[in-house]
């Protein structure tokens, strides 16, 4: 047990939490912008890539006012 803490610490942690966030956003990010190319180049709604766009962007808002909130 005295080795896990050790590997992984406060440090670890927070690397972990700003990549996973980084990566949302880089997931949200690319649903977006391939809608926006395949409305542009295609003229066709993919409904499904703007919806998880949308909703990477909604959880990522909420979750940042619920943090803002509680501390």
């Amino acid at each position: 047990m005295n080795v896990f803490r050790r590997l992984v610490d406060e440090r670890f942690l927070r690397h972990r939490q700003r990549s996973t966030s980084a990566a949302g956003i880089a997931g949200g990010l690319t649903a977006i912008l391939l809608f926006l190319y395949r409305l542009y180049a295609n003229g066709v709604w993919s409904w499904d890539l703007l919806a998880v766009g949308l909703v990477v962007a909604a959880v990522k808002v909420l979750l940042m006012i619920w943090f803002f909130i509680k501390e």
